[in-house]
């Protein structure tokens, strides 16, 4: 069977969440592999430490945009940036999300707004800005989703809901769209980020303990990303749900 090359050399992307986490490592593995990277998240010191050693990898491979995702104006401006710096845009990976799980019944209404806005807005932004960028000469667009955007749990109501609500908005931008940009969800289960320090609730921080000690680390999710934007055009990964192996439940 022939390898699917993973030569990312014409490929420009743009990575949300990109100062840790997944991100982080999905800006890493597409350096690696060839590609332009504009690093985008709200912490500059983050942005230009990673910017730093992405270009010892590869000179002139990264850059990066002070980005807040739930600001419409901010993500424009990302791809403004890019495409002034880069010449323009091949790829978006919408990565930048919010996790703190809690009962509804604590009623942390503030913690809904900030994952409604992150994780659905942020999202439906980079979709926004991504699709005059890439319509006439082609993209894609990745999208994270989660293992909790298939089935909910206590705890998980409103991130589940955010999540679910990612992989609707992709589908029907893959309907709508698929046949000029293509479309991928990427689903992970536990991943050792930083997305479970948002968890405020000590019960549901109690029980994620446990999952935290199998969790993935972010290379794997990255590996996932680099796997789907390096299919040739006639190729479309729709969705790809990635879990550690002793992940049995959720």
């Amino acid at each position: 069977m022939q390898n699917i090359p993973t030569d990312l050399s014409q490929q420009t992307v743009i990575v949300t969440g990109a100062s840790s986490g997944i991100g982080e490592a999905t800006a890493r593995a597409l350096v690696e592999n060839g590609a332009q990277v504009m690093l985008a998240a709200r912490r500059e010191g983050r942005l230009k430490e990673l910017k730093e050693e992405l270009n010892k990898i590869k000179p002139n491979a990264a850059a990066y945009c002070v980005t807040d995702v739930t600001k419409k104006s901010q993500v424009d401006a990302l791809f403004e940036a890019t495409q002034k710096h880069f010449g323009g845009v091949t790829a978006l990976v919408n990565n930048a999300g919010l996790m703190p799980l809690s009962m509804l019944e604590k009623n942390h209404v503030e913690e809904w707004e900030q994952m409604v806005d992150v994780n659905i807005k942020g999202v439906l932004y980079g979709i926004s800005a991504a699709i005059p960028a890439m319509k006439a000469k082609g993209g894609h667009i990745v999208n994270i989703s989660s293992v909790a955007g298939h089935k909910v749990m206590p705890g998980s109501a409103v991130y589940s809901g955010t999540k679910f609500a990612v992989r609707a908005i992709s589908e029907g931008l893959r309907q709508e769209l698929g046949d000029r940009i293509r479309v991928t969800i990427i689903s992970p289960g536990a991943v050792d980020t930083e997305l479970a320090s948002t968890i405020t609730d000590e019960d549901i921080k109690q029980k994620m303990s446990g999952m935290q000690n199998t969790a993935m680390d972010s290379k794997h999710i990255a590996n996932s990303i680099v796997f789907a934007l390096s299919q040739p055009e006639e190729v479309s990964i729709n969705e790809i749900l990635v879990r550690p192996t002793q992940q049995t439940g959720m």
